[in-house]
């Protein structure tokens, strides 16, 4: 079936014990160079600074254990939504969204960049399995992986496709209906996604001592404040609107269980509370209001999309904001994120004047085969974006730096 198809035909391989393309898919993506490095890739605390904080691997895992049980109730492929929610961050540069932002910038003459774009790009391109194709995954599972299914737009930040590699992009929106919309595996992922950082990022935050919700609970200018950043950065609804849904989360027990947390045993046990209530509770929201819509049958592919009540979506954001607000915004935290773009532009500098000698045996013979300084950018950027946060800092200091 369509479904199923990958753009490079295979061989038929029976190994007797009856595997679905889909659970191939799966393993394609768990025995990958590029899921590998997501260990020691930001996702909001930089890699390595505390043991306990999540990085863009284990956000990975937790992003697919939601999607997939999420996607099982709803009859989804489980392997489908599984796959994209463990491949879904592949593309993601060193630094995290910083990285991402400082990459963009010195990307502008290629068609810059953006982590769900460069995810496809990694896919179908760059990883090695299949000559030319990457990991050649099914139609299916390409499609669930997109986010973001449009090429970049003027004043749109959010895009999933480079211009050179829409051949590819066309061939897995076979199918799809016209225009923009996503397949509903890609919707339940995106969901797991907001669900997962949002929570993981205020339990991280919480634990590691970078946000306190005491202030938060007892402080109304706080809370308004918080509602308008999240109104600018997170949310179409205004500030009012998200203050109700404000009150309605700060009240919760599980919150306010874990607004004095001081790391004892008792508190993280609470804090681990706040995290599985939450989740379960934005999980099984969007999964109710969703059979409402649509019925209790197997929904796949294009035939159903995620409903996710307001109140609910609203609190996501909010969780949201309280990371960017106490941790991402943080006064320390700014001079670190400096350095960090500073870093990867100079490497992506230095690499443009002195490539293909130091660049990694894949990428040597594609800037090679480039057919112009725009086409060898791209592979420059490519270069810098595959590495962990510890490889950008050592490749930096040694052609930048001079330091080996």
């Amino acid at each position: 079936m369509a479904d199923a198809e990958r753009r490079v035909p295979e061989p038929a391989k029976d190994t007797g014990y009856g595997r679905t393309p889909f659970q191939r898919d799966r393993a394609r993506v768990l025995h990958s160079a590029g899921f590998r490095r997501l260990a020691t890739k930001t996702q909001v605390h930089t890699a390595g600074s505390d043991d306990f904080l999540r990085t863009r691997l284990t956000h990975s895992l937790e992003v697919a254990q939601i999607s997939r049980e999420m996607g099982a109730r709803l009859g989804c492929d489980p392997d489908v939504v599984d796959v994209a929610g463990l491949a879904h961050d592949l593309g993601h540069p060193p630094f995290g969204h910083n990285g991402e932002a400082a990459l963009d910038a010195v990307a502008q003459p290629c068609g810059g960049f953006e982590g769900n774009a460069q995810t496809l790009r990694v896919l179908t391109r760059l990883e090695a399995k299949v000559p030319g194709a990457g990991l050649n995954l099914t139609r299916a599972s390409l499609d669930a992986t997109c986010k973001y299914p449009w090429r970049r737009r003027q004043g749109q930040r959010k895009f999933g496709v480079y211009a050179d590699d829409l051949p590819i992009f066309e061939w897995l929106r076979r199918g799809a209906p016209d225009g923009d919309r996503r397949c509903l595996e890609a919707q339940v992922m995106d969901w797991a996604d907001d669900v997962a950082y949002s929570v993981h990022d205020v339990e991280d935050g919480i634990h590691g001592g970078y946000l306190s919700l005491r202030p938060l609970l007892d402080d109304a200018a706080e809370q308004a404040a918080l509602c308008a950043d999240v109104a600018a950065a997170y949310s179409d609804e205004t500030p009012a609107a998200l203050a109700d849904s404000l009150a309605e989360l700060l009240t919760d027990p599980a919150v306010v269980a874990v607004a004095d947390y001081d790391g004892s045993y008792p508190a993280q046990i609470a804090l681990k509370r706040l995290t599985s209530v939450l989740t379960g509770r934005f999980v099984a929201s969007a999964v109710g209001a969703t059979t409402s819509r649509h019925g209790t049958g197997p929904m796949r592919r294009y035939a159903a999309d995620l409903i996710v009540p307001r109140t609910v979506r609203n609190q996501c954001a909010l969780l949201k904001g309280m990371a960017l607000r106490y941790v991402m915004r943080a006064e320390a935290a700014e001079e670190r994120y400096e350095r960090q773009r500073t870093l990867l532009a100079e490497l992506v500098e230095v690499l443009c004047r002195r490539a293909p000698e130091h660049l990694d045996p894949l990428f040597a013979p594609l800037w090679k085969a480039a057919g112009d300084d725009t086409a060898r950018l791209r592979v420059v950027v490519d270069q810098v974006a595959s590495l962990t946060d510890p490889a950008a800092v050592a490749w930096h200091r040694t052609l930048v730096a001079g330091r080996s």
